[in-house]
């Protein structure tokens, strides 16, 4: 296994994730200005997981978020998981090439069970899918499917860059005019 190659696939799976939350959380956002708001108000619904966890975080160095700072707070903490779970997945890529089949759906897929499904109600951030409407559910399911052909189109866009890079730089050295040195 050459590590370099680990290293590069998980800086563009990194990058890939990053791009890919931003990409999910412009359709969550989207699809919230379509879907009707839910009748409870906003002070009675719990804070989002995100923003439970940036508390928790934030509790560590004895500082509390204000209402003010939770949604920004939140939104941190889902792209620094976003861009994690993308370098993992790069980093995989590299190892085991398959895993990136069918544009990166398999993997949205995985990450929607793993945290959303299983990790998230087991740490107690939310409760479990069961207990919430289908549809909310079901828009889950697939901003999960965006984020994970997001960060694959991303990687893969950016691996053939970076492999075109070279030879475009070594293109643009051969049809140079060479400098006369007399």
């Amino acid at each position: 296994m050459n590590t370099g190659n680990l290293a590069r696939g998980a800086v563009l799976g990194l990058v890939g994730g990053l791009l890919a939350t931003g990409a999910m959380s412009l359709v969550h956002r989207l699809l919230d200005d379509r879907i009707p708001k839910s009748r409870t108000p906003a002070t009675e619904q719990p804070d989002d997981s995100t923003v439970k966890v940036a508390s928790a975080v934030t509790s560590l160095v004895g500082h509390r978020l204000t209402d003010d700072q939770k949604a920004r707070a939140g939104s941190a903490v889902h792209y620094v998981f976003g861009a994690s779970v993308g370098a993992l997945y790069g980093a995989v890529a590299e190892v085991v090439p398959r895993v990136t089949a069918a544009l990166g759906l398999p993997f949205g897929i995985a990450v929607w069970l793993g945290a959303h499904v299983i990790a998230v109600p087991a740490l107690g951030l939310a409760e479990p899918p069961t207990r919430r409407p289908v549809a909310k559910e079901g828009e889950e399911f697939a901003l999960h499917l965006v984020y994970g052909a997001a960060t694959e189109v991303a990687r893969r866009l950016l691996r053939c860059s970076l492999a075109e890079a070279p030879s475009r730089s070594s293109q643009k050295m051969s049809t140079s005019t060479p400098v006369n040195s007399g």
